[in-house]
Parts: structure tokens; C-alpha cells; sequence
């Protein structure tokens, strides 16, 4: 199996963030972005996914949570876009619905190479913690954004905290799927030969 790791750092006015990740990891997670809530999302992420996460953000925090959810969404996005390649071999599209308790989100993602983005749902809750909730929003299409990705969001609940959850929880479920290697295929998963 190819090596599929990226290593990327990103350094702004607002944030200063390092980036390690291993496509075809275990789930070990090493987070520390100074939001709580966001960092055991990120975990969850890893763990659900197999990816292998090592996340270090220092942040704006004492204006809010944006600039720190953004910037690390852009790295991890293209982390995972440079981990992939050329996307040769892999499964490509992937689709999961994950609940926890009374909510269930949803991810459908299409490894393509041509980021879109859309999200169907709301959040029971403006705030989770120092997380504001429509922030997982934005997550998804800041990671979709950089990675290359065809991603459709939904989620529903009457809990903010398990809603997200299960949104992260979701994404990373779909993303192990599409991001896997099919043993079948050669070559790029696509009728014109490249993503």
C-alpha cells in the first residue's frame, strides 16, 4: 500500500496551526486546538474515520471560535487533498447516516476533485460549550472547499451537541469509504482518466 500521509502548516494574523495526517491510520487522534468541544470532535473524527490526526492550533480564541474552526478545516481539507494524490485506486463516492440518540446526520461524498458543498439541517442549539453550533457547518465546507470534495450535509435532532457529533461522526465514516482502496480498480475511478 502506497504511503498516503500529508504534513501541512498554515501560519496567519489569526491562527498558527500543524497538520499531520495519515490517510490509512488506526484513529489515533493528538488534538489541541484550545476548543474543548471542537477538539473532541476532531477526535471523534479520527477514531470513526481510521485516520491517523495530529492537530496543534494556536488561535485568535479572544475574539471567537471562527478563525481557529475555519483555518484548521482549510488545513485538514488540504491535508487529506494531498494525501490522496492523484486519488488513483480509491472507492470515490460514499454515503452514511449516522445517529446518536434522538439525532442523525448524514455525509455523501464524492471524492471528484471539484469542491461543492451543500448542508440541509439546523442546530438545536446556538452554542456547545465555546463552540458555536452552525460552525460544524462551516467545517464541513471549508474541509470540502480544500479537499476536493462533493459533499451533502444533513442533520436533524432536538440536541446540538449530538447533532454535531454525529455530523463529524458521519463525515469521517464517509470519507473512510471513499477514501479506500479498491483492490479491483487501476487507475483513477473516472471515465476521463484523472480527478
Amino acid at each position: 500500500m502506497s504511503e498516503r500521509t500529508a504534513t501541512i502548516t498554515r501560519e496567519t494574523a489569526e491562527t498558527a496551526i500543524e497538520c499531520d495526517l495519515e490517510i490509512d491510520g488506526s484513529g489515533a487522534a493528538a488534538v489541541d486546538t484550545g476548543i474543548g468541544f471542537f477538539d473532541h470532535m476532531l477526535t471523534s473524527f479520527a477514531k470513526h474515520g481510521l485516520f491517523d490526526l495530529a492537530i496543534d492550533c494556536d488561535g485568535d480564541l479572544e475574539i471567537d471560535d471562527h478563525h481557529t474552526v475555519e483555518d484548521v478545516a482549510i488545513v485538514l481539507g488540504e491535508a487529506i487533498d494531498e494525501a490522496l494524490g492523484d486519488r488513483s485506486g480509491i472507492v470515490r463516492y460514499a454515503d452514511r447516516r449516522v445517529p446518536l440518540d434522538e439525532a442523525v446526520a448524514g455525509a455523501v461524498v464524492d471524492v471528484s476533485g471539484r469542491p461543492r458543498f451543500y448542508f440541509d439541517g439546523d442546530f438545536s442549539q446556538a452554542e456547545i460549550g465555546e463552540f458555536t453550533s452552525d460552525m460544524a457547518r462551516h467545517f464541513g465546507e471549508s474541509v470540502a472547499m480544500n479537499a476536493g470534495l462533493t459533499l451533502h450535509l444533513t442533520v436533524d435532532g432536538e440536541n446540538a451537541h449530538h447533532e454535531v457529533e454525529a455530523l463529524f461522526k458521519a463525515l469521517a465514516r464517509s470519507l473512510d469509504d471513499a477514501t479506500r482502496l479498491d483492490e479491483r480498480r487501476d487507475g483513477t475511478p473516472s471515465t476521463k482518466g484523472t480527478l
